[in-house]
């Protein structure tokens, strides 16, 4: 797991509560990523699917429960 200070945040509670679909910006940002680099997820509820999907693309988690009922998921690309 890289250190806590390479990890970009993305919040995608505001996403949700406007009814936007958060998987293409999550994307997004897990391809601008740099080496060691990994991205901080905000999310109003442990996002499982999307945790199995990205650990079949080479992605790995770690899952906190953050303030009230939101999550904190890191996800980097996982090294071989």
């Amino acid at each position: 797991m890289p250190p806590l200070d390479r990890f970009r945040r993305l919040d995608v509670r505001r996403l949700l509560a406007r009814g936007i679909e958060p998987l293409p910006a999550v994307r997004k940002r897990l391809a601008s990523l740099q080496d060691g680099e990994g991205l901080l997820l905000l999310a109003p509820f442990l996002p499982s699917p999307l945790i199995e999907l990205l650990g079949g693309e080479g992605f790995a988690s770690k899952v906190e429960r953050g303030d009230a009922s939101d999550w904190l998921v890191f996800i980097w690309r996982a090294v071989p």
